[in-house]
């Protein structure tokens, strides 16, 4: 989803079987999407899950955004045994000026492209990057390969509380921001996604070069890109 009046963009990518995954991928963009706008609208709130000092009141808004998104989904799936199981990762980005909250919880993905430099500005939360990277035993090829490496360590809905993961940066100049599922980043390495993004300005034809490239590639996940692009002025 992307709100540009809202300054707000993010990524959900669902789970869970006879379309449970893509109810709750819109569940947590519903409820991401309304607190930050109250949030902006009325300084009269309520902050459930508590302030972390450590961040900005925009990096705070968007952690609790994301925290009320997985109370709904789990909610709504203790209630429903339909949607039992189901699940969704996410990736949101607030932006305020040159500064970037970013949020995420899941395998889904947020790439920072500033002067010629891409940067993954998020770690998976994956079997691979979680508990697979940790085995000195394994070498690239051999995560690359494993049964589990994609299996998830951590999602929105599946849990009654979750740990989300919350950073916060300034932009030096003028960048180029993707939010992606693992669809894509699956499918393409740095250097495909880098070629993509500075080839082509218009935000719109880069995601849509990207999921093609992907498709191309053989992905067989679901795809998702999601560009925006910062201009200092």
């Amino acid at each position: 989803m992307s709100d540009p009046e809202l300054c707000l963009f993010a990524v959900a990518d669902g789970m869970g079987g006879h379309g449970a995954g893509e109810v709750a991928s819109g569940l947590a963009v519903e409820a991401v999407t309304a607190f930050i706008r109250r949030s902006a609208e009325d300084t009269d709130f309520s902050w459930p899950y508590g302030i972390d000092r450590t961040l900005s009141m925009q990096g705070n808004r968007l952690r609790t955004a994301i925290h009320l998104a997985n109370r709904r989904i789990f909610r709504t799936a203790e209630s429903n045994d339909d949607y039992n199981g189901m699940g969704t990762t996410i990736v949101g980005l607030l932006v305020n000026g040159p500064r970037i909250s970013v949020g995420h919880v899941g395998d889904s993905r947020l790439y920072l492209l500033e002067q010629g430099r891409l940067e993954q500005l998020t770690d998976d939360d994956s079997w691979a990057a979680t508990i697979l990277a940790r085995d000195l035993r394994l070498g690239p090829a051999d995560i690359a390969n494993h049964p589990m490496r994609n299996v998830l360590t951590s999602a929105l809905g599946s849990r009654e509380s979750v740990d989300i993961h919350l950073s916060e940066r300034e932009l030096t100049g003028s960048a180029c921001l993707l939010l992606t599922s693992d669809g894509l980043h699956g499918s393409l390495d740095a250097a495909s996604i880098t070629a993509v993004l500075t080839s082509t300005p218009d935000v719109e034809a880069a995601a849509r070069g990207l999921v093609s490239a992907a498709l191309e590639r053989g992905s067989r996940d679901n795809v998702t890109a999601l560009v925006v692009r910062y201009d200092k002025d």
